[in-house]
C-alpha cells in the first residue's frame, strides 16, 4: 500500500495540502484538507516532498525592526461550496470472475456551511425505519453516518433529516426537515458516470441555506372579538387543539355508535370530515407523515381522498401501496412545504 493513515499528502489538482485519515480500499483514501474530510483516488494526491524540495528557494534572511512588522491577516477556511449533503462513496471489491463490483456505500453528512446543526436522521425500507441517529455536525466539517450495503438499495431507501440550529435565531426557523429517496437504478447511473470522470463519490445538496423563520401575516382581530368569537393566545393555541395522530383509522364503526343509522352519503361525509380535521391537525403540529386507513371496498373514500390531498399546497407527496399492517387499504401522506 503507498499511504497509511497519518501520511501527509498533496492533491494534484489544487496543490492543497492535507493528510490521509482513512483507507477506503487498494484504489481510494480518505483525506483531510483544512478540516474538511472527503475521498481522493490514490492517482489524484501524491507525498508533497518532490514540491517542497522543487519550489524551495533560498532566500536572504534580513534584519526586521520592530515597527516594521505587519499584522498578520487571518486566512481562514476555505470553503469548497455552500450548502449540506448527503455524500456516497462507493466501496469496490471483487466477484467470482475477479470483476470490481460496488459492495456497499458509506455514507456522510457534509456540511460546508459555517452555521452549527443538531440533525435527527432516520433511513426507512419500504417506509418502515431501519436505523436512527440524533447529534450534531459543526461548520465546514463532515460526518460518517452509516454503511449500505448496495443490494439493499432495491428496497427503495429514504433519507430522512430533521435540521435545527444549535446556536438560536429568532430570525430563522425552529427546524425544517429535508427527504431523498433514491432507487438502485439511480445509484447505478450515478456510480457509472463517478467512474468515467474518475471522482470518488457523488453528492445530493440537501439544503443550501437554513432557511428564514416565516412570518405570519398579521390580521386585525378587534371585528372577530367584537363579533363574539373567542380569542386564544397564539403562543397558546396548541392547548385548545386536539392532539395529532399519526395513524387515522376511518372506518364508519370507529367513528359513530350506530353506522346503520346513516346513509351511504353521509357515512362519506363523516369520514371526510375526520380526514380534514385530522390532515389540518397535522400540518398545525409539523408533522412528517400520517396514515389514513380507508379500507379497500369499492375505493369511493380513498379516490376521494387522493383527490383532495392533490389539491393541497401542504402534501409533498402520498402513496397507496402494500403496508404490513394495513394491506393496500391504506394511503401514507407525506407533508412539508
Amino acid at each position: 500500500m503507498k499511504y497509511e493513515v497519518g501520511d501527509k499528502i498533496i492533491v494534484l489538482h489544487s496543490d492543497d495540502e492535507g493528510k490521509v485519515t482513512e483507507i477506503i480500499n487498494d484504489k481510494m483514501v480518505m483525506i483531510e484538507v483544512r478540516g474538511v474530510k472527503f475521498p481522493a483516488y490514490m492517482d489524484q494526491i501524491d507525498f508533497p516532498y518532490f514540491k517542497m524540495f522543487s519550489q524551495k528557494k533560498i532566500i536572504e534572511k534580513k534584519k526586521i525592526f520592530i515597527d516594521e512588522v505587519k499584522k498578520e491577516k487571518p486566512t481562514g477556511r476555505k470553503k469548497v461550496a455552500d450548502g449540506v449533503f448527503i455524500n456516497l462513496i462507493p466501496v469496490y471489491d471483487k466477484d467470482i470472475f475477479d470483476d470490481e463490483v460496488v459492495k456497499k456505500l458509506k455514507l456522510y453528512l457534509i456540511n460546508y456551511n459555517e452555521e452549527e446543526y443538531y440533525f435527527k436522521y432516520n433511513l426507512s425500507f419500504l417506509n418502515e425505519s431501519h436505523f436512527e441517529l440524533k447529534s450534531k455536525i459543526t461548520g465546514l466539517t463532515d460526518f460518517y453516518l452509516h454503511d449500505i450495503l448496495f443490494e439493499d438499495l432495491s428496497d427503495n431507501p429514504s433519507f430522512n433529516f430533521e435540521f435545527s440550529l444549535i446556536k438560536e435565531n429568532k430570525k430563522k426557523a425552529p427546524f425544517f426537515e429535508r427527504s431523498l429517496k433514491l432507487r438502485g437504478k439511480q445509484i447505478f447511473k450515478k456510480i457509472e458516470e463517478i467512474q468515467l470522470k474518475n471522482e470518488p463519490s457523488f453528492s445530493y445538496e440537501l439544503f443550501d441555506f437554513y432557511p428564514d423563520k416565516i412570518d405570519e401575516p398579521t390580521i386585525d382581530l378587534t371585528k372577530l372579538g367584537n363579533a363574539g368569537f373567542r380569542m386564544y393566545e397564539a403562543a397558546r393555541i396548541k392547548d385548545y387543539l386536539p392532539p395529532p395522530r399519526t395513524v387515522v383509522d376511518l372506518h364508519i364503526e370507529k367513528l359513530v355508535d350506530f353506522p346503520s343509522d346513516h346513509s351511504p352519503a353521509e357515512i362519506l361525509e363523516i369520514q371526510i370530515n375526520e380526514f380534514e380535521k385530522y390532515f389540518e391537525l397535522a400540518v398545525l403540529h409539523h408533522l412528517t407523515s400520517i396514515i389514513f386507513i380507508h379500507g379497500i371496498g369499492e375505493g369511493k373514500l380513498r379516490n376521494e381522498i387522493h383527490e383532495r390531498l392533490s389539491l393541497k399546497s401542504k402534501v409533498k407527496s402520498y402513496v397507496n401501496q402494500y403496508h404490513h399492517l394495513y394491506g393496500y387499504g391504506a394511503t401514507e401522506v407525506f407533508l412539508g412545504k
